[in-house]
C-alpha cells in the first residue's frame, strides 16, 4: 500500500465516521470508518518503514579504480 492509498483510506474513514449520519441495517458506519482510518494509519507507517530502509547508503570496502586521462592540445578543433 502506498502513501496515497493510506491517505485515501484515512480520508474515507474520517468521512464515514464524522460526516455521515446514515444508518444501514446491521452495519455501523462509525465502526467501518474507524477501521478504515486504522488501516490507513497502519499502511502509512508500514510504507514509511519500507521506504526508509530503501534509502540506506551501501558502501563498498574495495577501492575505486582510477584511470588517468591526458588532454591533447596539439589537435585543431573540428570545423
Amino acid at each position: 500500500m502506498g502513501i496515497g492509498t493510506s491517505i485515501f483510506l484515512i480520508a474515507v474513514g474520517a468521512i464515514l465516521t464524522f460526516a455521515l449520519n446514515a444508518h444501514i441495517g446491521g452495519v455501523s458506519l462509525d465502526v467501518v470508518g474507524w477501521i478504515l482510518m486504522a488501516a490507513g494509519v497502519l499502511g502509512l507507517i508500514m510504507t514509511t518503514l519500507v521506504w526508509g530502509r530503501r534509502r540506506e547508503v551501501v558502501t563498498t570496502a574495495e577501492p575505486v579504480e582510477y584511470r588517468r586521462v591526458d588532454e591533447r592540445r596539439d589537435i585543431a578543433p573540428p570545423l
